[in-house]
């Protein structure tokens, strides 16, 4: 069982006096959590197990203003301020069944602090109340951290060694926005977007890797990462009595620098690893939707988008390690595109509405995380992502929401999908030799949430979520299948202004993963993490809160997230 302690506090203030709008928050988070998980080599009788403990402390300070010139023009501008401090310890050790002698351990204590900043300004102009408006945004981030860690070792050959990393990151987002409702019937958007990025990381260590004479060496490295990306979109709708549609089109210039440089402290030798990949796109967008009556709705869609990998899965500097494992970013990942066609039907109920639909998507370069043999070490692996080959998917979606009583509403929501992969894996031959195999796998999986709200009284109502999650294969691990139940209460008073609410997550402990995996080992693991926790919030509104921050556009910055196994 994982366990959680976790603090949060808040507090916001919002003053409205003619023209001007300002307003201010701070948020306050202290978090404490205890992970474990294990991976079992079963035909060589290894047991590696690992414990991680948590500590975080994270301060968030926001101002900003809004500033109304006239009924046509407003300009706004805020500022995010994040302190952030913590300090993680990992205790892992390696069991050798067949011969304890071998058995050996590891202890990781990483101390880590960072300053980010945020920097928003806005300037909205409205040509008519009917939406026809200009809208220029710039955002602004810094980011600022110091990691140490002290890694010690047990029963080991491999001697305690030191890291230390430094990293420096900037990113500035322009957007200009343009809308215009030429009719009742029809819309039209265009804009542009500019997206600058770049990060730099300086890390050494004491005697983290070995030279070519197996003798641990202190290195530096030295990782710089620039992508600029420029685009621009448009998009065109119009309604025809019971059809209507909208087509877009999104053209991107992108432009990545990468340069990761080595050096040998020992004997002075560098090396230097350059990545660049510029390339261009286009994007483009369908919907069709047809409305017979006001019961029935039917839609056909088409997309294009990509998801560029993010700085974690590129970063070629160790992301953690122990005597047999090690996680490193690739420096050369290339983004995934994926093409996708839908269709939906859409059926309004009485007390609610049921939506049905059949996809189908081709992903083209997935990037997934992969699994290779350490040269140096044929028993040590490392975990990375690759570019796979292009990989398929269909199934079908449904989704509902009903309100079977006045005092019950339902949210559910069921998927399943059929997905073929197919990429290369590494393994051993009968003579021990490294060989790749190519892998094929098809992989069907089927997913169900249901979200339930129960109104007792008008002040109090009760919660029960549940979610399963099928089994899942991919080119590595065969995914076993996760369950998990909430519940949650809240309750209202003062005349609304005061609430208190508790919430019980995963109450069966069943919210954990566990996989299995035939290359280049058989290997079995499970890692739990905290997702049985208890928490309650009180919260009070002070004033009648009828003005609030002026909100931005929500925009997508197309980058796949994780990559991180533990």
């Amino acid at each position: 069982m994982t366990s959680e302690a976790k603090f949060n506090s808040s507090i916001d203030a919002n003053y409205r006096n003619g023209k001007f709008n300002l307003y201010g928050s701070y948020n306050n988070s202290v978090t404490k959590n205890f992970n474990f998980g294990e991976i079992n080599r079963v035909e060589q009788d290894i047991q590696q197990k690992f414990e991680i403990l948590n500590n975080n402390k994270s301060h968030l300070f926001k101002v900003g203003l809004d500033y109304y010139l006239d009924d046509r023009n407003t300009i706004s501008v805020f500022t995010n301020q994040n302190i952030f401090d913590g300090w993680v310890n990992v205790d892992s050790e390696i069991n050798y069944l067949a011969n304890a002698a071998l058995n050996e351990s590891q202890f990781t204590r990483n101390d880590n602090g960072n300053d980010s900043e945020q920097y928003n300004f806005n300037y909205k102009h409205d040509f008519n109340d009917d939406g026809h408006s200009l809208e220029l945004e710039v955002d602004h981030n810094t980011y600022d951290g110091l990691s140490d860690s002290r890694n010690n070792f047990f029963s080991s050959q491999r001697p305690n060694f030191l890291e230390n990393t430094d990293t420096d990151r900037a990113s500035s987002t322009i957007n200009l926005d343009y809308s215009n409702p030429i009719s009742e019937t029809t819309k039209l958007e265009f804009g542009l977007q500019a997206r600058l990025f770049n990060t730099n990381i300086f890390y050494q260590s004491d005697a983290r890797e070995t030279n070519q004479s197996g003798v641990y060496i202190p290195t530096t490295t030295t990782f710089d990462y620039t992508r600029d990306i420029y685009s621009a979109y448009a998009t065109y709708g119009k309604t025809l009595d019971k059809w209507s549609y909208q087509v877009g089109l999104r053209a991107e210039t992108v432009a990545v620098d990468s340069e990761a440089f080595k050096k040998d402290l020992a004997s002075s030798d560098e090396t230097t690893i350059p990545f660049d990949n510029d390339y261009f796109k286009l994007y483009p967008s369908a919907f069709l939707t047809y409305t017979p009556s006001d019961k029935n709705s039917f839609q056909l869609n088409y997309s294009r988008r990509v998801d560029r990998p993010g700085i974690g899965q590129v970063n070629p500097l160790p992301e953690w390690s122990t005597p047999l494992i090690s996680q490193f970013g690739n420096q050369e990942l290339r983004p995934q595109f994926t093409n996708s066609i839908e269709t939906n039907y859409t059926r309004q109920l009485e007390n609610g509405s049921i939506t049905a639909g059949v996809f189908y998507r081709i992903i083209e370069d997935e990037i997934q995380q992969a699994i290779l043999i350490d040269r140096s070490d044929v028993n040590r692996l490392f975990f990375t992502n690759l570019n796979f080959d292009n990989s398929s998917a269909y199934g079908i979606e449904l989704s509902s929401n009903y309100r079977p009583t006045k005092w019950w509403s339902i949210n559910g929501s069921f998927d399943l999908f059929s997905q073929t992969q197919k990429s290369v894996a590494e393994s051993f031959d009968t003579n021990q030799n490294i060989v790749l195999n190519t892998v094929k796998v098809d992989n069907i999986v089927w997913n169900v949430r249901a979200f339930n709200n129960f109104k007792v009284t008008k002040a109090l109502s009760l919660s029960a979520f549940g979610m399963y999650s099928g089994k899942n294969k991919n080119i590595q691990f065969e995914m076993e299948d996760m369950l998990m139940v909430n519940l949650g209460m809240r309750y209202s008073f003062l005349e609304g202004k005061a609430s208190f609410s508790l919430s019980y997550n995963d109450i069966f402990d069943t919210m954990y993963a566990q996989f299995e995996g035939q290359t280049p080992y058989l290997q079995q693991g499970r890692f739990n993490w905290e997702s049985q926790q208890i928490s309650g919030r009180l919260s009070y509104r002070f004033g009648g809160g009828k003005y609030r921050a002026k909100s931005r556009k929500q925009r997508d910055d197309d980058t796949k997230s994780g990559g991180g196994f533990m």
